[in-house]
């Protein structure tokens, strides 16, 4: 069998997946999972993100977005992983937020602003675009 991806959309999408399913051999993993982030909750995220690496140090260092984002995955206990560089002389995070849900992104939205009022960072108002 091979891969089949189904957004739910229609009466017929849930008969076509119910038929997958039925003719799934014993053993066949099924995930579901919740609506994906939306683009608007990606670009508050990016945004806040950016704002936070103007703003503030991480042990004496500035990072860059991308790196406040391994932080914040950490942070808010999402598992990350760790491959070595080319060099090997240290190692690189593997994050993706991609793959999140709505509700999980707006938790970890949510996360990140709480840490950035801690911390006295300013940041543009939140987008009611991106809920």
């Amino acid at each position: 069998m091979s891969r089949h991806l189904l957004i739910l959309f229609t009466p017929k999408d849930r008969e076509r997946a119910y038929q997958y399913i039925m003719q799934a051999p014993v053993g066949t993993r099924i995930e579901i999972k919740a609506v994906k982030r939306s683009l608007p909750q990606n670009d508050l995220m990016w945004s806040m993100l950016s704002e936070i690496a103007v703003q503030k140090e991480h042990h004496g260092r500035k990072y860059a977005p991308d790196v406040w984002k391994a932080l914040f995955l950490n942070g808010w206990q999402k598992e990350i992983s760790l491959i070595p560089t080319l060099d090997g002389s240290s190692l690189l995070p593997l994050t993706r937020t991609s793959d999140l849900s709505r509700e999980e992104m707006t938790s970890l939205i949510d996360f990140i602003d709480a840490w950035a009022a801690q911390n006295g960072v300013k940041l543009s108002g939140p987008n009611e675009a991106a809920a």
